[in-house]
């Protein structure tokens, strides 16, 4: 069901939570460094909190006297976004260290939330291992980088081979076109009642999953795999009335129209990502999923959805271009980062924890445990890394094929604004011209006028 509380009231309460969650600030203890992270809303998803309950023992060990307090947020993305941002205005409640998604960084750098991290990154000769796509990621329009990334990731489409064998579609798979997905997916509503054809996140409640797994997943499938659809580089300003946009939000509306997706019930619910991690994949009631290469952290030994058959019950195949134009293959990339508030306390003794995280070992049982691609040279090219699990090779392979969101300070307004014309077609209540015209609009506000019609 979609969530009904008013804005106001969401807000206040995610004030209070945040206020609440950090107690008397970050500045308390100058012994004790205060990390905020990213909390699973699956009780029994504790990946990262398993990972940085062994870092604290690893940095008290080596720092004698000193302490880690971990502060969880457990929250949806688009709510753990807010709450973040919340605790980082005031040094009452900032954190010495926070969970960054590359997304929201350059946004956070412009209110001034983030301390540049240049000066103990010229000291620290492990940053030279970093790919530079990785550092990019968390510089500024200042050339000034504001965070350490901790892995990247790719997206591309997962499908269930049990259900492709009842509905008589190959167990090798590959779509040419969105056509092909479109058609594999009427096939399975055909063929095999019970279960969700194709799913697409999509709409607000979804936050950035929706953005990026979903509708970037189309539109920078639908060029030449060159010309950035999203944002114009050469005038340094957002792309409005383009047929690319529309042409990805009708393919939204086909999945939804035909009852090719989840209920739209589901679809809007804000935890639908962990129910299809959790529950719907490993039982069998999916069909084809479009959607990141994170998934098998869920249901690796000791995660809490143990599925340790899942490569046997599941296939993966690349998303392919509009009309299966060159380069033939679409990924999106992103990852989160490490990063420092303005407002910490102890901002020495935070970068010494990410020191501990980021060395060689910590980072590769890192990138396996959450199933993410390498960013360090060092660890992807360590074979006990690529032959970790399976499906490592084919979402690292596609970084070849890999697009960055244009993350500078408006895009979590234009995010939204891609989320609002998504839930439109969606739930029907506009067509896709509608939506468009309205994303169109609302872009203009969020970047101040810097628009450019396509």
């Amino acid at each position: 069901m979609r969530p009904t509380a008013t804005p106001l009231l969401l807000a206040t309460l995610l004030t209070a939570t945040a206020l609440s969650a950090c107690g008397s600030g970050s500045g308390s203890s100058p012994d004790t460094v205060r990390i905020s992270f990213k909390q699973s809303t699956d009780n029994s998803i504790r990946v990262m909190d398993t990972y940085l309950g062994q870092m604290k023992k690893e940095f008290e060990k080596a720092n004698p006297g000193k302490k880690v307090e971990l502060v969880p947020i457990k929250a949806p993305d688009s709510e753990y976004y807010t709450k973040l941002q919340q605790m980082l205005r005031s040094p009452k409640t900032a954190p010495d260290l926070v969970y960054e998604d590359t997304f929201l960084i350059n946004s956070d750098i412009t209110s001034g939330y983030l301390k540049p991290l240049d000066a103990y990154l010229d000291k620290w000769p492990d940053w030279d291992q970093f790919i530079d796509t990785a550092k990019s990621a968390a510089k500024a329009q200042d050339g000034k980088t504001y965070g350490v990334p901790d892995g990247t990731d790719t997206r591309g489409l997962w499908f269930d081979k049990g259900v492709f064998q009842k509905a008589g579609l190959p167990a090798d798979w590959q779509p040419k076109s969105w056509d092909e997905v479109l058609s594999a997916a009427r096939t399975i509503k055909r063929k095999v009642p019970g279960v969700v054809p194709l799913n697409v996140y999509t709409g607000k409640p979804a936050g950035e999953a929706a953005t990026m797994q979903g509708f970037e997943m189309l539109l920078y499938g639908t060029g030449d795999g060159k010309t950035d659809p999203m944002y114009d580089t050469g005038s340094k300003k957002w792309i409005t009335g383009s047929q690319a946009f529309k042409d990805a939000l009708t393919f939204v509306e086909t999945v939804y129209k035909e009852k090719l997706g989840p209920d739209v019930s589901d679809a809007l619910d804000p935890n639908y990502g962990t129910t299809v991690r959790g529950e719907l994949l490993p039982k069998g009631k999916i069909g084809i999923n479009l959607d990141g290469s994170w998934l098998p952290q869920d249901w690796a030994q000791g995660a809490g959805h143990e599925w340790p058959e899942w490569s046997q019950k599941l296939g993966l195949a690349y998303m392919p271009t509009q009309h299966g134009q060159a380069p033939g293959k679409v990924s999106m990339s992103g990852g989160w980062t490490w990063a420092i508030p303005s407002k910490a306390g102890n901002p020495d003794l935070a970068f010494k924890f990410v020191e501990t995280m980021q060395t060689k070992a910590n980072a590769q049982k890192w990138y396996i445990a959450n199933s993410g691609i390498a960013v360090r040279k060092d660890v992807a090219s360590d074979p006990a890394y690529v032959q970790a699990q399976p499906g490592i090779k084919f979402f690292t392979d596609l970084v070849a094929s890999t697009h960055y969101r244009p993350a500078y300070p408006a895009y979590p307004k234009v995010s939204t604004a891609v989320q609002e014309a998504m839930e439109g077609v969606t739930t029907g209540d506009s067509s896709v011209d509608k939506a468009a015209s309205g994303y169109d609009e609302e872009l203009k506000t969020a970047t101040d006028g810097q628009v450019v019609r396509r």
